[in-house]
């Protein structure tokens, strides 16, 4: 029975979680949201665009829809990094907030998830690889020390609550005989 218990309440905290941010969120100005991404891509991204290996996004957007949390922008890279809300991006990523967490932390491959249907990417094929090297290019060993910890830490739980949300099978011993 415990078992069970704690089975529901892991599946419940993985779904209600992202609801509870996602409400705030979606009260929050879109202008205030845009600064936010955009200094974490700088962050993120700044040895990426140091090496000039941005080119590609000049004049290109690209759409990440979080659906959970019910955030989407579109991103795009021509010297700095501008975000805009959706419009018309040549290619869209869509994936929930714990596969995407999981992605960052390196503890889930981007084409596994894609193979699963956990990660939906549409339009411009070539544009979605080169999108998803450059994400894979990113060392997170490398990234900002509180990013990197909060990631990890929250890629810790994560994992934690997937394992036990999976429901557990009590078989009985037969007796021998």
């Amino acid at each position: 029975m415990s078992a069970v218990f704690s089975a529901k309440i892991a599946q419940q905290l993985l779904e209600f979680t992202p609801k509870a941010i996602g409400f705030p969120l979606a009260k929050m100005p879109f202008s205030l949201k845009a600064k936010v991404i955009s200094q974490l891509l700088g962050l993120l991204l700044a040895e990426q665009a140091a090496d000039d290996e941005l080119g590609f996004l000049s004049d290109k957007w690209v759409a990440i829809r979080v659906d959970d949390l019910n955030l989407a922008f579109e991103v795009s890279f021509n010297g700095k990094w501008q975000v805009r809300e959706l419009t018309d991006a040549q290619v869209s990523f869509s994936a929930n907030s714990a596969e995407l967490v999981l992605v960052a932390a390196a503890k889930e491959d981007p084409d596994t998830l894609f193979f699963q249907r956990k990660l939906s990417i549409e339009g411009d094929t070539e544009l979605g690889l080169e999108v998803k090297n450059l994400l894979l290019s990113i060392e997170f060993a490398s990234m900002p020390t509180p990013i990197r910890l909060s990631v990890e830490k929250l890629a810790a739980v994560i994992e934690r609550l997937q394992l036990e949300a999976k429901p557990t099978v009590i078989l009985a011993k037969s007796p021998s005989y």
